[in-house]
């Protein structure tokens, strides 16, 4: 019923209860979870848990926090780990201008780097992007990748659109749900529910009624909710669709 297209189960406030949670899942009609890594160590972590569990899968990259020893050797273990048989996408990687952890620049020139090995390797990307919408955008206009999604997307409708053309998805998260979020309501409207991806970002971003609290996939319905009010269709048709969407991505 519910693909989770990003979540990031292997993080630490998962440590005690991340077994029965997992094994829950399930029965809360998740078919699907992407497990997403951010850097080598959980893009490994990712990997273990989609061993073990047969409805869950793997991205591997480096986030833009997370270019501390980032390096060639970098790249090319992510390359080998790519080719795991349930790695479907090279992520999330992009732009993070809120923090500026590391200079922008050298942001920009992994991110690119990135881009080139999921196009060697022919993965979808997961793109994260904060406070760096036009510079994001104008690197994967730029880039010869096609296919990913724009996951938590912060930008404009008109932008949203723009990316759509371009062939990405646009991942929708707890955000939407929020009182004050008029631009991701914009967002939603404006495109195609074929170009509609959900998602948690666990344990961040829960959406309301549970915002503050430990995010986990089973508040999907939450997200799809909101959309379908937003579409005035059924939540059916929005989970059954953003399902499809992603498996057409993904596998």
């Amino acid at each position: 019923m519910y693909f989770e297209s990003h979540a990031h189960l292997d993080d630490k406030r998962f440590r005690e209860d991340r077994e029965e949670l997992l094994g829950l899942l399930p029965s809360f009609g998740i078919d699907y979870v992407v497990n997403v890594g951010c850097d080598v160590k959980s893009s490994k972590q990712s990997i273990r848990l989609a061993e073990r569990y047969d409805y869950i899968f793997a991205s591997v990259g480096i986030h833009p926090h997370e270019l501390y020893d980032m390096s060639s050797q970098t790249i090319e273990e992510l390359r080998r780990l790519s080719q795991h048989k349930k790695v479907v996408a090279i992520g999330e990687i992009g732009l993070d201008y809120y923090y500026d952890t590391h200079p922008r620049e050298l942001q920009q020139f992994w991110f690119r780097q990135q881009l080139r090995l999921a196009e060697s390797v022919n993965k979808p990307v997961i793109i994260h992007s904060r406070d760096a919408s036009q510079e994001t955008f104008d690197i994967m206009s730029a880039s010869n990748v096609r296919k990913g999604v724009i996951h938590c997307y912060s930008g404009s409708a008109p932008m949203a659109v723009e990316y759509t053309k371009m062939g990405f998805y646009i991942g929708i998260g707890g955000v939407v749900t929020f009182p004050n979020a008029k631009k991701m309501v914009e967002v939603v409207d404006a495109i195609p529910l074929e170009k509609i991806l959900i998602e948690t970002d666990s344990p961040y971003l829960a959406p309301a009624p549970n915002r503050g609290k430990r995010n986990d996939p089973r508040n999907l319905e939450y997200i799809v909710t909101k959309i379908a009010e937003i579409k005035n269709i059924s939540p059916e048709n929005v989970a059954n669709i953003t399902s499809k969407n992603a498996q057409n991505l993904f596998f």
